[in-house]
């Protein structure tokens, strides 16, 4: 059995997901984890583990693991819409990164101008036992976490 710590891409208030206002998260049909509610300003998003970049856009990317567990940064809700806007990247979709890596640059008051909830949620592609993650005292507490500190534990 693996652990795998997930990081927080970004500062700011750790939230359950269950509480994430957009039922793809909240009801875990991504997958599990937890989200933090970021600053309300311009802010620099990580990578939550070492791996692949899978899948990068604007707006949210994918990372696996040596241990084949891939996790999903999305930064905000709906901001797919944006069409990368407020987003600005710095690696390449491929490319091999570390944990605390600058990812994007995300311009949270530009999202919130929109009328989009900036929430960051992280989660666990397809996994399917809420049980697998387990979550940090930050996220239990509703409380702040700084950018690169444990959110949640993936057990597989």
């Amino acid at each position: 059995m693996s652990q795998t710590p997930v990081l927080a891409p970004v500062s700011g208030r750790a939230v359950a997901l269950a509480d994430v206002p957009d039922p793809v998260f909240s009801a875990g049909m991504v997958g599990y984890g937890a989200a933090v509610d970021p600053p309300r300003g311009v802010v620099d998003a990580v990578a939550p583990v070492s791996g692949k970049l899978l899948k990068l856009m604007p707006h949210a990317y994918v990372i696996m693991t040596a241990d084949n567990v891939g996790v999903l940064v999305h930064l905000g809700l709906d901001t797919v819409a944006l069409e990368g806007a407020g987003f600005t990247t710095h690696v390449a979709q491929g490319d091999d990164v570390t944990a605390g890596q600058l990812i994007t640059t995300y311009d949270v008051p530009a999202v919130v101008a929109k009328g989009l909830n900036p929430i960051v949620p992280v989660v666990v592609m397809d996994e399917r036992e809420p049980g697998n993650v387990v979550a940090s005292d930050a996220v239990i507490g509703s409380s702040e976490i700084g950018s690169g500190a444990v959110l949640f534990t993936a057990v597989k």
